[in-house]
């Protein structure tokens, strides 16, 4: 399977709104199932940074829909989509569904590239005993971290838009971030990066967190360990799992979006101190 990158771009110069700030909004969206109320969180938030994980292509569950190309569209936004699983339970033969990330700004976006991860479960393997069904969820490929630059006031920021992998344990996860990291140490000049996404695990301590410290990146929402899965989400279990790190000392504040209901996860953003400001 091949990573299957496709983008979209706008004519429009620039966005439709100015502040004093850049948003960077992380949400994984349930695979669009609910696409109104996700496009209209989308369009209230005004992200200059929008980077959405379990986002669907041409998939049954989702009435065969392009999520991240309608998303775009309908926001007027630039966008890149990158694959992660091909669904084998969800297409037809003439039109293969597939699963993914897909990362979408007003501003320009270049160079986008995906880091298959070397370390994957092998739990969403097609097996000969497993039926290829929906609710075995069979797939071919495996985790991504999705990397696009953004130029955004001027500034390029680099982002890494990833999705660790639920089944397995945080050992495999860290080897994932892992491979994030090392991928960040070798961008030249240091451009300002961040690593959002659904990352699985609690990544604000422990190994994780030293691993991300020691490599440049804080915490930008700083949520105090407040849950980012809803109630009906991972068997009613409520954890911290969706998470946005920015590089440098960028000045933030975050938010987690609980009243956001149109996912098994709620969104989270942090707003970043624009770059005449003087922060980054």
């Amino acid at each position: 399977m091949t990573d299957l990158i496709r983008e979209g771009f706008r004519t429009a110069p620039r966005p439709p709104w100015s502040r004093d700030s850049v948003r960077v909004v992380s949400w994984n969206i349930e695979r669009g199932l609910q696409f109104r109320r996700v496009l209209n969180f989308l369009r209230w938030v005004e992200a200059d940074l929008l980077l959405l994980q379990e986002v669907d292509l041409n998939a049954r569950r989702t009435q065969y829909r392009d999520i991240a190309s309608e998303l775009a569209r309908a926001l007027d936004f630039n966008y890149v989509f990158g694959t992660e699983f091909q669904e084998l339970a969800e297409g037809t033969a003439a039109r293969p569904a597939y699963h993914g990330i897909a990362t979408l700004s007003p501003w320009p976006l270049s160079n986008a590239r995906v880091i298959r991860f070397r370390d994957q479960s092998d739990f969403w393997k097609p097996r000969w005993y497993v039926p290829q069904l929906a609710v075995f969820q069979r797939r071919i490929g495996g985790r991504i971290a999705l990397v696009v630059e953004a130029s955004i006031y001027g500034r390029e920021v680099v982002s890494y838009n990833l999705h660790l992998e639920s089944k397995g344990p945080d050992q495999l996860r860290l080897r994932q971030l892992n491979e994030v990291l090392a991928d960040c140490g070798r961008l030249g000049q240091r451009p300002t990066s961040v690593i959002a996404g659904d990352f699985n695990l609690v990544a604000g301590s422990g190994a994780v967190g030293r691993a991300l410290c020691n490599a440049g990146f804080r915490d930008a929402v700083r949520s105090d360990g407040r849950p980012t899965t809803t109630p009906c989400g991972l068997s009613h279990r409520l954890r911290a799992i969706d998470w946005i790190f920015v590089s440098d000392s960028v000045e933030s504040r975050g938010q987690v979006h609980s009243d956001a209901r149109a996912s098994d996860h709620f969104p989270i953003s942090a707003t970043l101190a624009r770059p005449r400001a003087g922060f980054w």
